[in-house]
């Protein structure tokens, strides 16, 4: 029996981080309350976004997290994606064991791997730190995820612009004190929009993890679409109430 299809959305507006948070965690609720059902039908997503910016001393925000890895920071120019998968059914060939936690991680980091192979000709270096790094001590993408009930929240964050690398010379991401951020731009010597990587990195995590990709939109209503579609909603309405 094949997998059904992960629905994905992108946020065309950057979203407050804990807005964001609070969004998975009531579809880590909503996933969980329709898989212990009679019938259970829940829907796995694929969130893709930007935000504002995280860190309080330089005029962003700063949230606690029940994520894996430590202090990192999350703002315009990079893409972030949080699959909000069921690991239980997302084994491979459609009738594949679970997933586990280990093989999930593997498999978020070959799809931003892949991405920056055949969408930008780049080269990702190995590693023995999560995250896909361009040199030793060029960290271009973040890996942290939480899994409760089989259920993930969190995901990955890849640097597209040189935007986020100011921002990250104000700390010490993931604990690595002598790596600096990297990004897509920098490597590239190109202009580059967070926009034009969503197709790229939404057909790699279909391919890596063996599913098919639906456009929420094409979804119809259900629970976890009306929670994205609130969200999103509510967060543009906060912008223009702040800037009014």
């Amino acid at each position: 029996m094949s997998l059904p299809p992960i629905f994905y959305h992108y946020f065309s507006r950057p979203l407050p981080y804990l807005r964001a948070l609070q969004l998975q965690e009531s579809v880590h609720a909503s996933q969980l309350r329709n898989r212990r059902s009679s019938s259970p039908s829940h829907r796995d997503l694929l969130l893709l976004l930007q935000h504002t910016p995280r860190l309080t001393a330089l005029g962003a925000d700063f949230v606690l997290a029940k994520r894996g890895g430590e202090l990192t920071y999350h703002g315009p120019g990079q893409v972030v994606g949080y699959p909000l998968l069921d690991l239980g059914r997302a084994g491979t060939g459609g009738g594949g064991a679970a997933l586990s936690i280990r093989d999930y991680i593997c498999r978020l980091q070959r799809v931003l791997s892949l991405h920056l192979r055949e969408a930008h000709g780049l080269a990702p270096a190995p590693s023995e730190h999560t995250g896909v790094f361009l040199a030793a001590r060029e960290k271009v993408a973040s890996v942290g995820v939480q899994v409760r009930h089989r259920l993930t929240t969190h995901g990955f964050a890849m640097n597209v612009t040189h935007e986020p690398r100011a921002w990250f010379d104000e700390i010490v991401a993931c604990g690595l004190a002598d790596v600096k951020a990297a990004s897509i731009e920098s490597a590239t010597g190109k202009e580059v929009q967070v926009e034009a990587e969503v197709p790229g990195i939404v057909a790699r995590f279909g391919r890596v993890m063996e599913r098919r990709m639906v456009p929420l939109l094409e979804a119809g209503s259900d629970e976890l679409a009306e929670l994205v579609h609130t969200s999103e909603r509510e967060s543009t309405a906060d912008e223009r109430t702040t800037t009014e």
